[in-house]
């Protein structure tokens, strides 16, 4: 995995200022080395103990969607940092609403690439300074250069590359490249794909094309939130030759309406047994067998199999120009009202997110932290090997609960960090053209 520690500290930064905001992470680093082996044991109380007394009545109030707001992982912050930390779950669009709406009721917005977009433009979140994140040369180069394992990730959609730079810390548009500001730090992210039941469906499923097969018609369903379902939907309809789109994160209103019009055929046929809009609906419909085959989150087909239930997360891997996974990442904003203590503890709250335990909880979903080399530590020798390394599982894997979930010998669906993450071909955005997608899908869901 030496490709984790790929050479992402260029930047755009200046000299003078890069070195020294360079030689202060290095010290930082250095001070909290011994710290950061047992941040998340417990064995901590406050981080850092200098000023808890000053901070113990703080609370800061995380908001955005279930799976990446998870209570487990803000008790454990409060539990390390010595403030309270409260997790508020928002379905997507709500989340954004209130973060435009009601900025000062939210203190860390969770965020994905397109949602930064449109904070950012909206002025709700203030600029993170990324000297003061002490694991910021440790992030990835998917974040930092674009690329991983020397190959660039794709731009269909808003990669997270280029969500998440601004060129000061009030800017409203983004920037190409990094630079000392960063309008969120990225959090946790995968690749995701199909979820079928092997057992009823009764062949391996390797490419989007079988989500749309008649064979499948009153036993499919498809994710109803616009701007990520639409682009299942696509994925699915080049993936069986029916066009070839010039960008699937950025529809034109022709390409829109294509794709429109053959979700509302496919559901006037009866193919779609359902839409659903949450992790627990997609658990039951899988689970209950009233669907076989449906776009999925890659912890909802972890739910389903710990139900003892088999469930398959399909290998759509790039080929030809057409398949590959859809990419998600979401990261941490800090709203524009933070200031004086309360923004302290937040950068305390940025930097805890990096120390690993988090990073080793989301990994037991199946996610992915952007700083695997603070995670790697708080995680089994079988579960790295399992979750990043696609190896057979020497042990029983079990869920961030320690609920078992996977057998000895079980491979990874669809292999290795590097396998999934090299075949994104697409990541969730916000197209030129959303409003209008908006509407026509609307008219699917009503149809």
């Amino acid at each position: 995995m030496a490709s984790f520690r790929d050479d992402s500290k260029n930047s755009t930064r200046g000299s003078k200022k890069k070195e020294t905001a360079i030689s202060r992470r290095s010290l930082l680093k250095g001070a909290g080395a011994a710290a950061g082996a047992v941040i998340g044991s417990g064995a901590i109380k406050g981080f850092p103990t200098i000023w808890a007394q000053e901070i113990k009545d703080i609370e800061l109030r995380h908001v955005g969607v279930s799976y990446s707001v998870v209570k487990a992982i803000g008790d454990q912050a409060a539990k390390d940092l010595g403030f309270k930390v409260t997790m508020q779950n928002l379905d997507t669009s709500a989340a954004i609403n209130r973060f435009i709406t009601q900025p000062n009721s939210v203190d860390i917005a969770d965020l994905e690439g397109w949602q930064a977009k449109l904070a950012t433009k909206r002025g709700v979140i203030q600029g993170i300074d990324i000297s003061k994140i002490k694991e910021f040369d440790n992030i990835l180069p998917i974040f930092t250069k674009g690329e991983i394992d020397g190959e660039v990730v794709s731009r269909q959609g808003i990669s997270p590359y280029e969500a998440m730079y601004i060129e000061k810390p009030d800017s409203t548009e983004l920037h190409e490249g990094v630079t000392d500001w960063a309008t969120f730090l990225p959090q946790v992210y995968n690749a995701d794909s199909i979820g079928y039941r092997p057992d009823l469906v009764g062949y391996e499923v390797t490419e989007w094309k079988h989500l749309i097969d008649p064979k499948f018609k009153g036993k499919a369903a498809i994710l109803d939130v616009p701007a990520i379902g639409i682009m299942d939907a696509a994925l699915c309809f080049e993936s069986a030759g029916l066009i070839t789109y010039g960008n699937k994160g950025n529809m034109t209103k022709e390409e829109i309406d294509f794709t429109v019009n053959k979700l509302i055929e496919l559901k006037k046929e009866g193919h779609f047994r359902a839409t659903w809009t949450t992790f627990d609906q997609s658990v039951q419909l899988m689970a209950a067998g009233e669907v076989v085959i449906q776009s999925m989150w890659s912890p909802a087909v972890a739910a389903v199999r710990v139900k003892g239930i088999p469930c398959t997360y399909a290998p759509v891997n790039k080929k030809n120009g057409k398949e590959g996974y859809r990419g998600w990442c979401n990261g941490m904003g800090l709203m524009k009202h933070l200031e004086g203590k309360k923004l302290d503890a937040a950068y305390e709250y940025l930097n805890w997110y990096y120390s690993g335990w988090q990073g080793a909880f989301v990994g037991r979903y199946g996610y992915y932290s952007p700083v695997p080399s603070t995670a790697k530590p708080f995680m089994t020798q079988a579960e790295w090997d399992f979750w990043y390394d696609g190896k057979p599982a020497p042990d029983t894997i079990n869920d961030p609960y320690g609920v078992p979930m996977e057998k000895p010998g079980t491979v990874r669906d669809g292999g290795s960090f590097l396998e999934r993450v090299k075949n994104i071909s697409c990541w969730n955005t916000l197209m030129d053209e959303a409003a209008y997608m908006n509407k026509r899908w609307n008219d699917f869901k009503v149809a």
